[in-house]
């Protein structure tokens, strides 16, 4: 058996971990481009904590999921600020941007250059400038992933910008930052993480190490996301589905996905629903329609027996 198991080079888990954020980054340069989602003030503390440290920032609002013209636009921002290092605040949306940043920051080129299937999915050759990734949702892991989803309005279709250098320099993961997240938030990101843990489990690409992640975040997820969602203040609730994306995360990295997110890419791109919500209503398919498929080849394949 032979395989790799790639993560940034740290990972912070746990309550109040973001008060860490300010310090971790007070050497990585001389000014930080800050990512944020649609409620900036959810950020104050974080903006205060740069201010007492003395790191200048410039701050950029993310609306919406990242789209071609968004990614170019704060790109040219963040170069025209003279930052040389980010900082993503948000869910999913804004850190898959801030790895974009990060990525075009350091590297010469337009974004089309290393789009992959409507680009010229040019391969990365600088490594992507310092990126510190906070997420303030439950469901992505994208903190831990080497690639950014990244809509094109005029193609109708999420395509990727990937590379191992995308991967965020930090990852700090407070679950204390997902109690504000609205019920039907909590499920849609919740039903994408728990995709992320089956597909990667059923997967090809598989583990032992992922196989261990992905056990335990299903787990997680089957016994908290209900919860959460019916209880946005129950903390263990949103601890474990802290743990469980960002499994999910990890397992995406490393033994990649399935069917459902394959169609959940261009369905994404041609009509305005969640990621989380499209994976929730194609995963019983997929499952249905890949256990048909095993029990037509084989009685005894390894996979069924996961299913």
């Amino acid at each position: 058996m032979m395989f790799e198991f790639t993560t940034p080079s740290r990972i912070i888990f746990g309550p109040g971990a973001v008060k860490q954020a300010a310090c971790i980054v007070q050497n990585w340069g001389s000014k930080a481009f800050v990512l944020m989602g649609n409620t900036p003030q959810r950020a104050a503390h974080l903006l205060k904590q740069l201010r007492i440290t003395n790191i200048p920032f410039s701050i950029y609002a993310v609306h919406g999921e990242p789209t071609t013209t968004l990614v170019r636009k704060a790109a040219r921002i963040a170069r025209e600020t003279d930052s040389d290092f980010v900082i993503s605040y948000g869910g999913g949306s804004v850190i898959d941007t801030g790895k974009a940043v990060a990525a075009l920051l350091t590297n010469s080129g337009n974004l089309l250059d290393y789009l992959e299937v409507i680009g010229r999915g040019k391969e990365i050759s600088h490594p992507a400038a310092p990126h510190l990734a906070i997420p303030t949702t439950a469901g992505t892991g994208t903190e831990v992933t080497r690639n950014s989803v990244i809509l094109s309005p005029d193609h109708q279709v999420k395509v990727s910008m990937r590379s191992q250098s995308m991967l965020p320099t930090i990852a700090i993961v407070d679950p204390e930052l997902t109690l504000s997240m609205p019920p039907h938030l909590t499920a849609f990101t919740g039903l994408d993480a728990l995709t992320q843990l089956i597909e990667a489990f059923v997967s090809n690409a598989s583990n032992p190490i992922t196989d261990a992640l992905c056990r335990e975040g299903i787990q997680r997820t089957a016994q908290s996301l209900f919860q959460a969602y019916q209880d946005s203040d129950d903390r263990e609730a949103r601890e474990n589905m802290a743990l469980a994306s960002l499994f999910g995360g990890l397992v995406l990295a490393n033994a990649k996905l399935g069917a459902v997110h394959g169609l959940a890419a261009p369905l994404g791109g041609m009509f305005s629903a969640p990621h989380g919500a499209l994976c929730g209503c194609l995963l019983p398919h997929v499952i249905q329609a890949n256990i048909q498929a095993l029990l037509s080849r084989s009685q005894n394949s390894p996979a069924l027996t996961r299913y």
